[in-house]
């Protein structure tokens, strides 16, 4: 329906309790009120002072985080806002809890992005991974890496039933790194800013979706990944956590400040790398890359068997039994017989291909053949 000119209707403020209103001033400070909730809060700025000055000073922040100079500031000063904002206004469509993460870690990249100026976009990015026994290495820009996200992302989006960023191409491409070449190769020209906009708008699809999700949703969508799948709540975890570690390879580029995510989403992370293990390790073994496994200890499907325990300490810690000859075997405290001890991030780092199994900083004891052969199992989960 057309609008005219300068008659269009203006929306009615509504009628809020105090309370509500001030808890919307973050979000009026950064325009991210819809125009009803807008007209209600700068009503109530001409009625109360406490308020007013407080969307002042708010206003005040929000305007600094624009300035051409926001890098010489403090640029955590915007994640600090938007914090801020979501603390005192909790959103109307709850994000599942598994989902959180995705949320979390997309929002706090996208801060970053809106901090860095046109020229650090085509800041070169070194990707790093493991394969085999050695570390692997890719160079692209920080348009490159977004684009990376924009479409490996894009396998959760088709496994939700939303579009697919690589459009016809990608039936040719069903791997992470394939869909990653095959848009670079196919683009006009290399990445630039303007690929934050779809990165973005993609991201904010894949929430709301989410958010929509009926219980049972989840249980039963999976997304391929080309030569494996995971459960649909794995994925997303699985996606959180490569925003995050190339998020640091972004802010390392642009020599900009980023710190680990959230002790209690670091925490599903690592369980998630931990509940995958078995499945690595099998997969290294079978490509002979790991000792065979020691078949008088061999156990049926669910039972207990010879287990390495680790340990993560710091940020997102806990322990978990990691069964060693038999994804199907349950780990078992009574038949450990190895030990690992290491820091959460670190631990990440070492899942992400970012450091190796022989430079891991573990406190470790046991069999020396199940410690080296886990800590290169916790590196061949990482991909480009």
């Amino acid at each position: 329906m057309g609008v005219l000119g300068g008659l269009a209707p203006q929306p009615a403020p509504l009628v809020l309790e105090h309370r509500v209103l001030k808890s919307l001033l973050g979000a009026w400070a950064l325009a991210a009120c819809s125009p009803e909730e807008t007209a209600a809060v700068e009503v109530h700025l001409g009625d109360c002072g406490t308020c007013a000055d407080e969307a002042l000073r708010l206003r005040e922040a929000v305007g600094l985080l624009h300035q051409p100079e926001s890098l010489d500031l403090d640029p955590a000063l915007r994640t600090r806002v938007l914090d801020g904002c979501l603390d005192r206004r909790p959103p109307r469509i709850p994000v599942p809890e598994w989902a959180a993460p995705y949320d979390a870690e997309t929002a706090r990249l996208d801060a970053l992005l809106q901090d860095i100026g046109d020229a650090e976009w085509h800041a070169p990015v070194r990707l790093r991974w493991f394969e085999g026994e050695g570390p692997m290495t890719r160079r692209t820009t920080v348009a490159g890496v977004i684009a990376h996200l924009l479409t490996v992302d894009g396998l959760v989006a088709v496994a939700l039933g939303l579009d697919d960023p690589l459009g016809d191409v990608a039936a040719a491409s069903p791997t992470p790194r394939a869909r990653t070449e095959a848009y670079w190769r196919t683009s006009h020209f290399p990445p630039t800013r303007a690929v934050r906009a779809p990165w973005r708008e993609q991201t904010h699809d894949l929430v709301r979706t989410v958010a929509f999700t009926s219980d049972s949703g989840p249980a039963r969508l999976a997304v391929s990944y080309g030569d494996f799948e995971l459960p649909l709540q794995d994925a997303m975890l699985d996606r959180a956590f490569e925003c995050w570690v190339h998020a640091e390879d972004i802010a390392e580029a642009v020599d900009y400040p980023y710190g680990p995510p959230s002790p209690r989403h670091l925490h599903g992370m690592i369980d998630l790398a931990a509940r995958v293990l078995p499945t690595a390790l099998a997969a290294r073994r079978q490509a002979g890359l790991a000792a065979p496994p020691h078949h008088r200890h061999l156990v049926p499907a669910g039972e207990p068997g010879r287990s390495l325990r680790l340990e993560i300490e710091g940020l997102g810690g806990g322990e978990w039994l990691i069964p060693l000859d038999s994804p199907a075997a349950r780990g078992s405290a009574e038949h450990e017989v190895a030990h690992v001890a290491l820091d959460g991030v670190e631990f990440c780092r070492l899942a992400a291909g970012h450091v190796s199994p022989a430079e891991a900083a573990a406190g470790q004891g046991g069999d020396r053949e199940a410690i080296r052969d886990v800590l290169f199992a916790a590196a061949s989960l990482s991909r480009m």
